[in-house]
């Protein structure tokens, strides 16, 4: 077996279904008898970290607060480099599989894009906090911003958040921005999956991608 853990993160406009999708995954994979460990996280914030937690609760839920583009940027990056610190890189290093809900490639879309930062600068700061460590796979759930948005609005259950009151404009910025990285995906970590369908559509669609993976790494 690869002693070397797997690391897959899910990305996608808002109201794409990725944190539904990845709990399915994550049930699906838990009810199988690997020999490696599956953990799940997500971001901002992350599993069990008190410190990327409370950058996560200025960013999304200080909904009062009028937080300028740089500095939403840098907060973003801390926040993702304590979670590499203390949860992402140790179990990586155990040789587990990390499933996270989104990771760099949001901040490149949200704040490098659509907040018109710039893709490379956004890069450029959060490089030094992630030492190096980038997803092997990155599955993209592709929707529409208008679709994206109903879901959300009809969706009872899910948290609102500081960026649930932009207005559609940045929402379709941030769908170009998604549809950049993965045009211009050279190393082919990136795959897209069309989130306009079911639920259980895109699980299987997704799941598929990942079993894959997984065959190819832990061999």
């Amino acid at each position: 077996m690869n002693k070397n853990g797997l690391f897959i993160t899910f990305e996608g406009p808002d109201g794409s279904g990725k944190s539904t999708i990845l709990a399915n995954i994550y049930n699906f994979l838990k009810k199988n008898k690997y020999s490696f460990h599956i953990s799940i996280t997500r971001e901002p914030g992350g599993r069990n970290n008190p410190i990327a937690e409370d950058i996560r609760n200025i960013l999304l839920n200080k909904i009062e607060y009028q937080i300028s583009p740089r500095a939403e940027t840098l907060l973003f990056a801390a926040s993702r480099a304590q979670h590499v610190k203390d949860f992402i890189q140790p179990n990586l290093q155990k040789g587990n599989l990390v499933l996270c809900d989104r990771y760099i490639h949001s901040s490149l879309v949200y704040q490098g894009y659509a907040r018109k930062l710039g893709i490379k600068e956004v890069w450029n700061i959060n490089a030094f906090g992630i030492n190096n460590i980038l997803p092997d796979l990155t599955i993209v759930l592709m929707v529409k911003p208008e679709q994206g948005l109903e879901r959300i609005h009809n969706n009872e259950l899910r948290e609102f958040n500081r960026l649930d009151q932009e207005k559609l404009s940045l929402h379709q910025l941030v769908y170009e921005g998604y549809r950049k990285i993965i045009d211009d995906d050279f190393n082919k970590t990136i795959i897209e999956v069309d989130a306009s369908k079911s639920i259980n559509d895109v699980t299987n669609d997704v799941l598929k991608i990942i079993l894959k993976k997984i065959k190819e790494h832990y061999v």
